[in-house]
């Protein structure tokens, strides 16, 4: 990433590359394969009522983010 540039995450995922994007989509389903889900709404609902979940699942884009693009992350307030 070119540094001192900001772009927000839905940004910066829609313009990854497609062996990128299914590198980070393999580390989620590591996450979400545990789960009894049948569309994505019931997923949504189930990440979304469980703490633990969205912090892994977080965890894993911020890594990626941090490790493989090298980019800062800022939190909004």
């Amino acid at each position: 990433m070119t540094s001192g540039q900001f772009r927000p995450v839905p940004q910066i995922l829609l313009e990854l590359p497609p062996a990128e994007q299914q590198k980070l989509y393999d580390e989620a389903v590591v996450i979400l394969r545990r789960l009894d889900w049948t569309d994505v709404a019931q997923l949504t609902a189930l990440v979304m009522g469980n703490a633990s979940l969205q912090q892994k699942l977080t965890a894993v884009l911020i890594n990626y983010l941090s490790k493989e693009l090298r980019a800062e992350i800022q939190y909004g307030e």
